[in-house]
């Protein structure tokens, strides 16, 4: 099976709707920072970056009086669980291998704890590296989901981590 790329998952009208719905300069962010801590943590980067680009793509947006609620999103909040199933039929359906679409599917439902009565997890080491990824971009009250980038900038840094990606997978046989 081909390997998708993250250019094609991140041009896809699914990614396009609900990652400028959740901020696409964090989306963005968050995979830059996956790659670096997935290197760092023995990860593979091709699985961190894709999960860590659409780590955000179960938000919905909780507004009161046309302003971001934090509370009401602390309350009600389950985007972890609607992106991972969310990311997984968008996996399969551009032809993401079926393992990886699941370890990527994962990584996302567990990228928080924001969801559970007690916010412990026990992390994988993929999982772990979306969550530090994540976490690494947060600024308080939910404002890094406003952060804008160009279109043009935005699949400019997609390609490059592509490249990145590629390199490493290229190294990596080598060793073989």
């Amino acid at each position: 099976m081909k390997k998708v790329t993250l250019e094609e998952i991140f041009i896809h009208p699914i990614t396009q709707k609900y990652l400028k719905r959740s901020g696409m300069a964090h989306a963005i962010k968050v995979a830059e920072y996956a790659f670096e801590f997935a290197k760092k943590n023995d990860v593979d980067p091709d699985l961190a970056v894709k999960a860590a680009l659409l780590h955000d793509v179960g938000h919905y947006t909780w507004y009161r009086d046309g302003e971001w609620d934090y509370e009401l999103y602390r309350e009600n909040d389950i985007h972890a669980i609607k992106g991972a199933s969310r990311a997984h039929k968008l996996l399969i359906r551009i032809g993401e291998d079926r393992h990886a679409a699941k370890e990527i599917a994962v990584a996302i439902l567990l990228h928080t704890d924001s969801y559970l009565p007690e916010g412990h997890l026990n992390l994988k080491p993929l999982q772990y590296v979306v969550s530090l990824a994540d976490e690494s971009d947060e600024e308080s009250g939910g404002k890094h989901h406003y952060r804008t980038i160009e279109d043009s900038e935005a699949i400019k840094r997609i390609r490059s981590l592509d490249r990145k990606i590629m390199k490493e997978n290229e190294q990596f046989n080598k060793i073989i």
